[in-house]
């Protein structure tokens, strides 16, 4: 153990020792979890007081008429046949 650690560093150590030019190690983890909680609380908020979902998606009356021509010319999907 003291070989790898002499010739690698305390980097290979699943545990390494606390120390100055160890915490880095140490404190990226958290940092790195509270950041992406953080990144995925105010996507949540701006999308939220965006006016959610609904609105975001909302078609206008073009794009609804166009998707009804589209659905009526579309014929009706075939079952498929399974064999064994």
């Amino acid at each position: 153990m003291d070989f790898l650690v002499a010739r690698y560093g305390e980097f290979v150590l699943l545990k390494p020792r606390l120390k100055s030019h160890t915490l880095l190690l140490w404190l990226l983890p958290p940092l790195a979890l509270l950041g992406g909680g953080l990144a995925l609380w105010m996507h949540n908020r701006r999308r939220t007081q965006a006016g959610g979902d609904e609105t975001s998606f909302k078609l206008s009356a073009d794009e609804e008429a166009r998707l009804e021509r589209l659905i009526a010319a579309e014929p009706p999907p075939e079952k498929p046949v399974y064999s064994l």
